[in-house]
């Protein structure tokens, strides 16, 4: 049965550079790693076969002779001391398979250090405020349930008096080998579970975890200007560290409401403000309140259109940790009068009567120019 391309293996092309190759790799391996496919021989296999395309075309000369040759290249002790392989040493493997193991552990080998102390779990709290909270700015209190260190041991699990034991069957390092066809795997410690030491005397009151659960008030600094989705990160304020291990860190994560007449963007805020088609065709004024409180008026100037914004400096956000303000926009949408009386009805006819293409100069344009260009069609 002959062999599969290396690079199709791989699934990468011929002129794939080292960075494409890894990348491959590494998600091909994670893919069929025996870790993740308990019994399965074709996972195995392929396991075997892509580590093994990966081992020949990562080396520039084997590379260069499989190019050439493709897998003759190393039948008949040309490529090496393990005839069709070419592998050398299964060590060759170890700088990615050291990458690859800390993913699919999740990082634990980071979080736990040579005493078997682990870092505490970050935690998450999402909280909402209006638009004139982050307006202004707020302290908030907030409870957060967490686990806290032990007082009775000190975070250290082990009975008081008492002490953790090294690991005896990882010798405290927290990883075993084991032999894996012709991969030497490394895995994390079954016996203390990659602490690198077992507690015998475990502590009565946290059952040897060396920390509790209570629930905690705390307060937050919410500055004037915050954004929707901003995250706040409070050190150490997370979950407390297995065996006296360090707190991990809270997450505030905001979120605005939003509000009844304002929409912001950025640091600038609009507003849509309706005015009759009196106001806006001879002219006038109106207030508005902003969210610091305040009223502030507006003027209308006479023949005003539909859509038009009045810009009202440094009425808008503040910028966070910053002296400078926003503007707000204000948008007037024109009310066509309803519900007319007759005597209404009358003054407005007669208007449009007396009216003139001066009075509506976009209308009466607009039907002109669509005119002449459908007619321009036809010539």
């Amino acid at each position: 049965m002959s062999k599969a391309d290396y690079y199709e293996m791989l699934g990468v092309q011929k002129g794939a550079d080292e960075k494409e190759l890894k990348s491959a790799f590494r998600k091909l391996a994670m893919q069929y790693h025996p870790d993740r496919n308990p019994g399965d021989a074709e996972a195995e296999r392929k396991f075997k076969e892509i580590g093994e395309a990966y081992e020949c075309l990562k080396d520039p000369q084997k590379r260069a002779a499989y190019d050439r040759f493709g897998h003759a290249a190393f039948e008949n002790g040309m490529g090496g001391s393990r005839g069709g392989s070419g592998f050398g040493q299964a060590g060759g493997f170890s700088d990615i398979f050291e990458d690859i193991f800390g993913e699919m552990m999740g990082g634990g080998r980071q979080r736990r250090s040579a005493n078997g102390r682990e870092r505490g779990s970050d935690l998450r709290y999402n909280m909402e405020i209006s638009l004139g909270e982050a307006f202004t700015g707020k302290t908030a209190e907030v409870r957060v349930p967490s686990s806290i260190t032990c007082d009775e041991c000190g975070g250290s699990g082990a009975k008081p008096g008492t002490q953790p034991v090294t690991c005896s069957m990882c010798s405290g390092t927290g990883r075993v080998r084991a032999a894996q066809g012709f991969f030497s795997v490394e895995r994390t410690c079954p016996q203390c579970q990659g602490r690198g030491q077992t507690i015998k005397d475990p502590c009565p009151k946290c059952a040897g975890q060396g920390r509790l659960t209570e629930e905690r008030s705390l307060s937050v600094n919410i500055p004037a200007g915050i954004e929707d989705g901003t995250r706040i990160r409070l050190s150490g304020e997370g979950e407390a560290g297995m065996r006296g291990g360090p707190s991990g860190d809270l997450y505030i994560f905001l979120s605005v409401k939003p509000h009844e007449f304002f929409q912001r963007d950025g640091a600038d805020l609009y507003c849509k403000v309706p005015i009759s088609m009196t106001t806006a065709a001879l002219g006038g004024q109106f207030e508005v309140t902003t969210l610091d409180g305040t009223q502030t008026r507006v003027k209308v100037p006479e023949g005003t259109q539909n859509g038009r914004q009045f810009r009202l400096r440094s009425k808008g956000m503040p910028v966070l940790r910053q002296a400078t303000v926003g503007d707000l926009y204000i948008q007037v949408d024109i009310e066509t009068p309803q519900n007319l009386t007759r005597r209404q009805r009358e003054l407005l006819e007669e208007f449009e009567q007396l009216s003139s293409k001066e009075n509506s100069p976009n209308s009466s344009g607009f039907f002109s120019r669509m005119k002449d260009f459908f007619e321009s069609f036809g010539d």
